[in-house]
């Protein structure tokens, strides 16, 4: 009885030892927990303006102000050219020489125009030039003046295919840098906001 005793006692010491080393040199270790990063979410730097009354869509960089109330007086007082105007954020040009109360793009419609053509947009004696640009085929026409120290520079880009016939104008509004004192004004940078009216035109999609 003693023996079956002592034998078992030996079987459980065994099973103990076994289980130790077991656990201590060969049990392989439990992988840590894997943390995955969160979802960087890419910065949104656009929005998008969309009418279905109007029959458009468009992407314009944050910031801007958009003005549904806009219309263009130049050409007739009494006939004014109706449309809605994306105006440039002031924050983005603070201390430099352009306005920013009216400098911005717009898009315009002539309901009646029997032939859609940019000169149409402006007044004056203007000139329109066909121009090509990502599958869409415009009439270009340019304009520019100057008054009491300020600049005056638009640019019509009609779409020849569209009834009605629609527009979109770009308006520069700046003043001679001239005429502020040293270090208190700096040159707007006109290629960089160009850049950004040629993205807000090429957006620019029709659904009427």
């Amino acid at each position: 009885m003693t023996k079956i005793l002592i034998a078992g006692v030996v079987v459980v010491l065994v099973a103990i030892a076994g289980l130790f080393l077991w656990q201590t040199y060969l049990k392989k270790p439990e992988a840590a927990p894997v943390t995955l990063p969160e979802e960087v979410k890419p910065v949104q730097t656009t929005d998008t303006y969309a009418s279905s009354t109007l029959g458009i869509s468009i992407t314009y960089p944050k910031g801007y102000t958009v003005n549904e109330a806009y219309a263009y007086d130049q050409v007739s007082p009494t006939k004014l050219i109706h449309g809605v105007k994306f105006v440039v954020p002031e924050t983005a040009f603070a201390g430099t020489n352009l306005s920013v109360s009216d400098t911005g793009v717009s898009i315009e419609w002539l309901p009646r125009a029997k032939k859609c053509t940019g000169d149409i947009y402006l007044p004056g004696n203007v000139v329109a030039l066909s121009f090509a640009d990502g599958g869409t085929a415009y009439s270009v026409a340019t304009s520019s003046g100057a008054a009491a120290g300020n600049f005056y520079e638009e640019k019509v880009y009609a779409i020849a295919s569209s009834s009605p016939c629609t527009a979109v104008r770009y308006f520069l509004h700046s003043s001679n840098i001239g005429n502020y004192a040293t270090g208190t004004a700096h040159e707007f940078d006109r290629a960089a906001l160009l850049s950004d009216f040629d993205k807000i035109r090429q957006s620019l999609k029709i659904s009427r």
